[in-house]
């Protein structure tokens, strides 16, 4: 246990001097019935009859002071307190490719619309990110409850050039890696190109990684590598394919392009990092998909303030003791 205002602890010396003038008052008490003994107030005057419960009152009047003036120092203890927390960075993918407009009005914009929404549904005790990535990644807004400097990052997202998906997951990890003290990730080219399947993620690990992408992957490092560096660290992947499986045509530069999702790329992702695989065929579904990622409720060990406990416990005794003085002697110790 630990106290907010320690100093005032000092207000406990009073307790011994309480007893002291209580152990008095009794003294003078058993002189009082010896001085009047010869003129029949010894019973009256030493309480005979009533016995060691003449105690009672004055001994819960002490211990509610006691515990009245340690809440007065403002105790605190470490408790397991259910929490829902946790880091959230949702990786746009922000590629030529996502201004197709098989969403309404793009691919780009539906994912922006609808993340939105998902930032303004969390609690303060959740952190987002936003992570934006083409032929390379970079870190938009860093884990934060601020929800209007997370909206005002998602609205300035504009599609780019290219698209490597290795580089958004690796600039998330990183961007998780800062929030939690871990060491960075410099490169996935280290990593085998197929690895091994991982092992489920920790249970108390609330950090996830939200890729809402086409899938379409044209840029080094191995997308694969980087999904197991995610699953080392306990990080979950949860892709979300935007867009349609059929494709659409699309003009680039004066060429026609068709651009349609990269399923099993994505699919690949979340499998390597125990994550879930979504394929949003419309904004409704997005939605949905959503609603199926919020963060875990964790049991978080960490300092809470009693003082109310106290207080209230130290008022109790108080009563208690106030009533059988008066029940017992018709009046408070």
């Amino acid at each position: 246990m630990s106290f907010i205002w320690p100093a005032l602890l000092w207000s406990l010396v009073i307790i011994p001097l309480l007893i002291l003038l209580y152990l008095r008052m009794q003294k003078r008490r058993s002189q009082y019935a010896v001085r009047y003994g010869s003129l029949g107030l010894i019973q009256q005057a030493s309480g005979r009859g009533v016995g060691p419960r003449r105690h009672i009152p004055a001994l819960l009047f002490l211990i509610g002071l006691t515990i009245l003036f340690v809440a007065l120092a403002r105790p605190q203890m470490v408790m397991g307190l259910p929490k829902v927390e946790g880091i959230v960075i949702l990786a746009f993918d922000v590629s030529g490719s996502m201004s197709a407009e098989d969403f309404e009005p793009t691919r780009l914009e539906a994912a922006k619309s609808v993340a939105n929404d998902f930032v303004a549904r969390q609690p303060s005790t959740v952190q987002v990110g936003v992570v934006a990535f083409s032929e390379s990644g970079f870190s938009v807004q860093l884990p934060s409850n601020d929800q209007a400097a997370i909206l005002a990052s998602i609205d300035r997202l504009q599609p780019q050039r290219g698209t490597s998906l290795a580089s958004g997951i690796i600039v998330s990890l990183n961007t998780i890696a800062t929030m939690t003290g871990q060491d960075q990730i410099l490169s996935a080219d280290s990593q085998p190109a197929a690895p091994t399947p991982a092992t489920k993620a920790a249970a108390n690990n609330s950090a996830v990684i939200v890729l809402l992408t086409d899938g379409e992957n044209n840029s080094n490092p191995d997308p694969l590598a980087a999904a197991q560096f995610a699953a080392d660290r306990g990080v979950r992947i949860h892709t979300i394919a935007i867009g349609s499986v059929e494709g659409i045509n699309l003009e680039v530069n004066g060429f026609t392009v068709h651009t349609k999702v990269d399923e099993a790329a994505l699919q690949k992702i979340a499998q390597v990092t125990d994550g879930l695989y979504f394929n949003a065929k419309t904004e409704k579904d997005l939605r949905q998909i959503y609603d199926n990622i919020e963060p875990r409720l964790v049991i978080k060990q960490e300092k809470s303030e009693v003082t109310a406990v106290f207080a209230g416990l130290s008022t109790l005794i108080l009563l208690i003791g106030g009533m059988l003085s008066l029940l017992w002697f018709s009046h408070i110790p």
